[in-house]
């Protein structure tokens, strides 16, 4: 197999993720093979990680496109279910998966992260890439590049998909199922999903067309429930039985009534994309994507009266205590979507003295519904966001120097009922990766930003300017070892949702939110191990004003909403190792772990969190990923997640995890079984979550899901 990339300063040696290995400690340029090269800068000043389509095909059970990330260090993505579409969040070393701004998400650059709001309900936009598209995801980590803005302080994903060098055609089917248990609900979930592509190369075009639909039922997401105390002595309700007695995540005694929110979904996608080399040294590419989503979630009441009649209205008595229940306590919804992303992008490919790239790129909610039966219509139609970048490089001749600078428009605009908003950010960035000597390596570069918010429910804008300074060094000490260090800072604006949602009612909005600061650094040890390589990195944040949902206990009356948190310190240590062909030819060991210590240091509006973990960032984090070619014919692999405890709330009052609305520990384990009959046909089975592990992140997760799939490849 080829490599796909060579690493740069920031990985030294190489790639530490799941790229295959990598044996050059003295390289130091990222080195793209393949016609669809990535959007990362040239010189990658930091940790970076990868996986290919390969290794994708041969270890993954790949329903969603999020799927690829599963066992990359310190990464989890918070997918509830095969198809969900919005709370899948990424969260990264110091970010937790409540914190969806604090990352970046592109395919082939068109922007897929939903940066309106920063929350489970603003999640990348998943939905626009494929599993069966994709060449190659890279992961860079921290904001230790100049090119991007603040949102890149976790982490920034970028996908690669696919363009064809000869006519190629694909079809992939499959099906899954899993017997879903909990509460008083037991039932079996599945669905099924199929797509087909085409694509050719003709002289200087290359064309690919691609189209998939995915048929999903995915368990029940949330659960109508009632505090006992919130029940009145007496009589006067209908008595009912079938409420589940159970605890909340503040261990207070509640009942479960019933389940709500059992997701069908249909989703279509379809992708048209083309390239053309203008002359040799100059290539346009334009890419046109198509999403729509229709997804229905029923409710199932738990509560029977006397006849065994289905309740779900009214006052009803358990136990002795009355309940009054109320529209949204079983509340039924439809969504219906289409989204569609263009991107069109210049290139100049010379690889001489100078080149050059300008970029656009625009997102569309054309149709954006969700009907409520107990709060109505939510219409979103004409949100959006849309970009513009221009990018130079300059080699000069005769020195060792690679400077990159650009020039950047980040546009961003929310259309509700309710709420209407505008964000805007100008960025102007230089960095220059400085070939010291045949053993050190600089990345000295700086971002300047001019940030802009409007709405017509406030009276005056907002518009910030500010300073990123970003700095990485590295020195290979001999020909097994290397060192590094990164330093950067970060400013991630309040979002559009932040500010203004529901500003006109005064309620939820705060357009005076301060943007969050960051400065990140990290210190890395990288060791080549054969064909393999083991990384150990310290890293550390300090997150000034960052911005979490919170009650301001210090006026009366207590208001609650987005608010400044002022310190948040988080240490941490991350090792992870890359050992192709170990042990035996054929095998193939990745594995990860991650202690992080993220502590709130100071939180002058609410004391009480003051000394407590940063929400949904546990403790310790591991990944381990086997896979192993039998012969020509069989491969396998198996992989395992663990996550520690988490806590979903500030000053971590919400002890038990293990309950709807918690955030639980879990270890997970997946396996994947891999047969090829010829050139053209494979299929594969899989199961994921083998130990049918329970486990919650607000939401329940998926239980054990089996996976069959049949693919043909021309």
């Amino acid at each position: 197999m080829k490599k796909p990339i060579l690493a740069t300063l920031a990985v030294a040696a190489a790639l530490p993720g799941m790229a295959g290995a990598q044996t050059a400690p003295e390289l130091d340029r990222v080195t793209i093979i393949g016609s669809r090269p990535a959007t990362l800068p040239l010189e990658i000043p930091t940790t970076t990680e990868s996986i290919t389509a390969a290794q994708i095909a041969r270890s993954i059970n790949a329903t969603d496109s999020e799927d690829a990330l599963k066992y990359f260090p310190s990464l989890n993505v918070r997918k509830r279910y095969i198809g969900d579409h919005d709370h899948a969040v990424l969260a990264s070393r110091a970010s937790g998966t409540g914190n969806s701004a604090r990352s970046l998400v592109y395919a082939d650059g068109i922007l897929l992260s939903n940066l309106l709001g920063n929350g489970a309900t603003y999640t990348p936009r998943w939905g626009l890439v494929t599993p069966e598209e994709i060449d190659r995801v890279d992961v860079l980590y921290g904001p230790f590049s100049a090119a991007y803005p603040g949102n890149s302080v976790g982490a920034v994903v970028d996908y690669v998909t696919r363009m064809p060098r000869a006519f190629e055609a694909h079809v992939k089917l499959q099906g899954y199922t899993q017997r879903y248990q909990q509460y008083n609900t037991t039932d079996r979930f599945g669905g099924q999903s199929g797509s087909a592509s085409l694509g050719s190369r003709e002289g200087g075009l290359s064309w690919w067309v691609h189209v998939s639909r995915l048929d999903s039922e995915g368990q029940p997401i949330t659960f109508a429930n009632k505090r006992v105390s919130q029940g009145t002595v007496g009589s006067s309700g209908v008595p009912v039985t079938g409420a589940v007695a159970d605890r909340n995540p503040s261990n207070q005694a509640w009942w479960i009534l019933g389940d709500t929110g059992r997701s069908h979904t249909v989703q279509d996608h379809a992708k048209l994309k083309l390239a053309y080399d203008v002359t040799p040294a100059l290539r346009a590419s334009y890419t046109l994507g198509y999403w729509r989503n229709d997804t229905r979630r029923e409710v199932q009441s738990y509560l029977r009266d006397a006849a065994g009649n289905t309740i779900t209205t009214g006052t009803v008595n358990i136990e002795g205590r009355d309940y009054v229940l109320t529209p949204g306590d079983f509340a039924s919804s439809r969504a219906r979507l289409a989204h569609v992303a263009q991107g069109l992008s210049l290139k100049s490919q010379t690889r001489g003295e100078w080149d050059w790239e300008a970029a656009a790129s625009v997102y569309d909610y054309a149709r954006d519904e969700l009907r409520n039966s107990a709060t109505g219509l939510t219409d979103m139609k004409g949100t959006g966001w849309n970009t513009l970048a221009v990018k130079g490089i300059w080699r000069p001749i005769g020195t060792m120097h690679t400077v990159e600078a650009g020039l950047q428009r980040d546009a961003f605009k929310l259309r509700t009922q309710a709420t209407a908003g505008a964000s805007s950010l100008h960025s102007l960035w230089v960095q220059d990766a400085w070939h010291i000597s045949s053993d050190w390596r600089a990345v000295l570069g700086a971002r300047v930003e001019q940030w802009e918010a409007e709405s017509p429910s406030v009276a005056s804008a907002r518009r910030e300017n500010r300073f990123s300074p970003k700095l990485a060094i590295s020195h290979t000490v001999d020909d097994a070892w290397v060192l590094k260090a990164s330093l950067g800072r970060a400013v991630r604006a309040p979002t559009v949702v932040e500010l203004y949602q529901l500003a006109s009612a005064g309620t939820l909005g705060d357009p005076t939110l301060r943007p969050e600061t960051s400065w990140t650094g990290e210190l890395t040890a990288e060791r080549s191990i054969g064909m393999g390589l083991l990384r150990t990195t310290f890293f550390a944040e300090r997150t000034d004003d960052a911005l979490y949902s919170q009650t301001n206990v210090t006026v009366t009356p207590n208001v609650t909403n987005v608010q400044n948190v002022d310190t948040i310190r988080t240490r941490g240590l991350e090792v992870a190792l890359q050992w192709p062909h170990a042990l035996l030819r054929g095998l193939d060991l990745n594995a990860s772990v991650t202690y992080a210590d993220s502590i709130i240091t100071k939180n002058d509006k609410f004391p009480a969190s003051v000394g407590r973990w940063q929400p949904r960032v546990p403790r310790w984090r591991a990944t381990a990923l086997a896979s192993y070619k039998l012969d020509d014919h069989w491969s396998t692999s198996l992989g395992v997640r663990y996550s520690g405890r988490q806590y979903g709330t500030l000053d971590n009052s919400d002890p038990n995890g293990r309950t709807y609305m918690g955030v639980s520990s879990f270890l997970v384990a997946d396996v994947r079984l891999v047969y090829r009959f010829d050139k053209q046909w494979s299929a594969a089975l899989g199961i994921d979550n083998l130990n049918n592990e329970r486990y919650w992140a607000f939401h329940p997760y998926t239980q054990r899901t089996f996976n069959a799939e049949l693919k043909f490849d021309l």
